[in-house]
């Protein structure tokens, strides 16, 4: 498939998959202001490129946690791969290996852990988990993903409860086809389903820690103070991330909120962001503001959907040719050089920590309500 952006992936996607599918994967909570907004939220940035720096031989690459991406985009945890494409994850992580980047595997992916990881060899892998009350469960499943190879977990944090996506119901989507099942839930010969755990707390992240020696990056975190208990708690990153606008609608676009985490965690471990990217430029704009590298989900969706394993490769390659390109035309050799005064709010001055929340020309300072 020829696609020239992300937005023509999407588009031959959502001629290829079934309805209630492509809702399933397009949709989100309530209203879907979130997730509208996390996409426009990047078009209320514009970057500002500094010149005559010498920037002849670009460097994309970033090293995270151990693992080395030839670019600073990383393939978000999103479920039911294979109701995109027959092959499922096994095509994604082997277009994640293609393309050299890592691949962050959901808990809920409809291909085995163990499989994933058979299918792309020397892919690098993460693992997305969603602590579960039964923490012997929890083990056994991090025990599998050790195994296969696995370098991080990515334990999402913000679904005590499941988000109510209207789409779905409108739809009567509740459950995959009978011949699919979330494979890493398997235990003892049956599927277990995802328990949302609304008791889930920092002891249980401290259980967590004593359980494994893999680095625990805390994904969905929005709020600065939760960014320092994290740090408190050991965490190796933190994923600025509202779950793609899936489970609070109205919380803030993920770039929004990005500054004041960054500015809260100060170097301390990597942050990485969730939600929105769809071009080259957004990728930067995320790095100038304080991210170490982003991670997208619904752009591999669409090219797994579009045209399998070239589909995702084909999304991966664009937006890495993009963040080249842009960061060429940024007078930058590398994504280190990127820096927050390269980054304003349209018809403002420069962007400070608090100053995203605002809409519109207006400085806000952090707590201020919006204004539209």
């Amino acid at each position: 498939m020829n696609a020239r952006s992300l937005r023509e992936f999407e588009i031959a996607a959502r001629e290829r998959l079934d309805p209630a599918h492509y809702d399933y994967f397009a949709g989100g909570a309530g209203d879907e202001v979130t997730v509208g907004d996390n996409e426009a939220a990047f078009g209320r940035l514009r970057l500002v490129p500094r010149v005559l720096r010498g920037a002849a031989k670009l460097q994309t690459g970033v090293t995270l946690l151990g693992s080395r991406a030839a670019m600073p985009v990383l393939v978000a945890p999103t479920a039911f791969h294979r109701l995109a494409d027959p092959e499922g994850e096994r095509a994604t992580a082997r277009a994640a290996a293609a393309t050299e980047t890592i691949m962050i595997v959901s808990m809920a992916a409809t291909v085995a852990i163990e499989e994933v990881a058979a299918a792309a060899p020397g892919a690098e892998l993460w693992f997305q988990l969603y602590v579960q009350p039964d923490l012997a469960f929890t083990e056994r499943i991090v025990r599998r993903a050790e195994a296969a190879g696995c370098k991080a977990l990515v334990v999402t944090v913000d679904s005590p409860v499941l988000g109510v996506r209207e789409r779905d119901l409108r739809n009567g989507f509740h459950d995959l086809p009978a011949q699919l099942a979330c494979e890493n839930l398997r235990d003892g010969g049956r599927v277990r389903p995802i328990v949302m755990w609304p008791e889930l707390s920092w002891e249980h992240l401290g259980a967590l820690r004593r359980m494994t020696a893999l680095p625990i990056v805390l994904k969905g975190v929005t709020h600065p103070a939760d960014a320092r208990l994290a740090l408190d708690h050991g965490v190796a990153a933190i994923m600025v991330s509202n779950h793609g606008g899936r489970q609070l609608d109205g919380v803030p676009a993920t770039i929004d909120l990005l500054p004041d985490i960054a500015a809260e965690v100060g170097g301390a471990v990597p942050v990485l962001l969730d939600g929105g990217v769809r071009r080259g430029t957004d990728v930067l704009k995320a790095l100038a503001l304080g991210a170490a590298a982003v991670a997208v989900g619904r752009p591999v969706l669409w090219g797994l959907a579009a045209d399998g394993e070239r589909g995702v490769a084909g999304v991966l390659g664009l937006l890495r040719a993009e963040v080249e390109h842009a960061l060429a035309l940024c007078g930058c050799a590398c994504v280190q050089d990127l820096e927050p005064d390269m980054v304003r709010v349209y018809g403002d001055r420069r962007l400070e920590p608090g100053m995203v929340r605002a809409y519109g020309d207006r400085r806000h300072e952090p707590g201020v309500v919006r204004r539209s």
